[in-house]
């Protein structure tokens, strides 16, 4: 299991095998190479170096749906990180509603 921040630095949560899920244990996305792809198909980003981020010509892409994981344990949060400058066409990975 990798733990995954965004390309500003927060903690988002982390990548195990294919799957993306938040700290607080909801599994949220589905890894395609690099791309990452909420339930519903829709793209949410990619790793880039390690961090997340989402390229904006791509918001329009689509996979095939999944139905998400049962939550999992939460986890402790790890601080949030020192963020890199947000390239040109890129912003940062969408905050995610994990309440």
């Amino acid at each position: 299991m990798d733990r995954m921040f965004t390309w500003r630095g927060k903690s988002f949560g982390y990548k195990d095998g294919e799957n993306l899920w938040t700290y607080k244990g909801k599994h949220v996305g589905k890894f395609h190479g690099d791309e990452v792809y909420g339930p519903d198909g829709s793209y949410l980003g990619e790793l880039r170096n390690g961090k997340l981020l989402a390229k904006t010509s791509r918001k329009s892409r689509r996979k095939r749906r999944f139905k998400p994981r049962m939550n999992r344990m939460r986890r402790v949060k790890p601080v949030d990180r020192v963020g890199r400058v947000m390239l040109v066409g890129y912003e940062d990975f969408p905050v995610i509603d994990v309440c």
